[in-house]
């Protein structure tokens, strides 16, 4: 078997894995050992530049018949690492807290999350996305003494989410909210604001954002182009007359890179 034949076999069994799990979620943690195997298993191959190397030959070879596929992985992955959150908070909860390959990736992710816009004590931030295991915010919190708000419009993640702050940064100055990112008044104040690489409508928000927003607000995008967008929703055009992007931070052994904008 060639490379570009060993890539196609991994992602097809990647995709039924992903739909199999995500179909056995039933607010237990009893799928729990085999999901994070998949999800490590996963982020590993993402950023495996051999296989990168040889998803970008297939591309040149078979593009118009590689987009369901794109599109398919990234739905389900996405899925599955909501719920793998949820498995992890719900584990926390029982005093387990274990830290995945993927969760010390997306750690290692965080630190570089602003490039030369670094959060400080005084900074207002926003993560759009938050999850069942809120990392981002506690990071930001813990190291920074920042004030972090997180949303999401996923009831249970929230509530699950709401758990771990309560244990593991209950003195944080840390809240979590279901509400779209228009009804939030915090936005006004917010001086960062980052994106979950997994929401689909990013770029669309962030238009919005634009009338929400003060002057000198920075937004962290998390995105994967190409071979990385398999796990990840990819960067796209912004109004020119909005936003610019001023750094776009690229992270070959990550799951994702960050485009970094600011208003026109």
């Amino acid at each position: 078997m060639n490379a570009l034949e060993n890539v196609q076999v991994h992602l097809t069994e990647f995709s039924k894995k992903f739909n199999d799990f995500s179909r056995e979620y039933n607010q237990s943690v009893h799928h729990f050992p085999q999901l994070e195997r998949v999800i490590d298993d996963y982020s590993k191959f993402i950023t495996d530049r051999g296989n990168k190397e040889a998803w970008e030959r297939l591309e040149r070879e078979e593009l118009g018949d590689l987009n369901p596929l794109v599109l398919d992985l990234r739905r389900k992955s996405a899925l599955c690492v909501a719920i793998m959150e949820k498995y992890r908070a719900i584990k926390l909860q029982d005093g387990k807290a274990e830290i995945t390959d993927y969760f010390k990736n997306i750690e290692a992710c965080i630190e570089k999350e602003f490039g030369s816009f670094q959060v400080a004590s005084d900074s207002k931030v926003i993560l759009v996305g938050s999850g069942a295991f809120p990392m981002t915010p506690l990071l930001i919190a813990k190291r920074t003494g920042a004030e972090v708000v997180g949303i999401d419009i996923d009831e249970e993640a929230l509530q699950l989410g709401r758990k771990v702050v309560e244990k593991l940064g209950n003195d944080l100055n840390i809240r979590l909210e279901k509400t779209l990112i228009e009804n939030l008044a915090f936005a006004q104040e917010a001086t960062h604001i980052i994106f979950s690489s997994t929401v689909e409508i990013k770029y669309e928000l962030l238009d919005q954002l634009h009338a929400l927003t003060n002057q000198d607000v920075v937004v962290a995008m998390r995105y994967g182009n190409g071979f990385k967008s398999l796990f990840n929703y990819p960067m796209q055009e912004v109004d020119e007359n909005k936003w610019k992007m001023v750094d776009d931070i690229l992270r070959p052994d990550d799951v994702f890179d960050i485009a970094l904008y600011k208003k026109v």
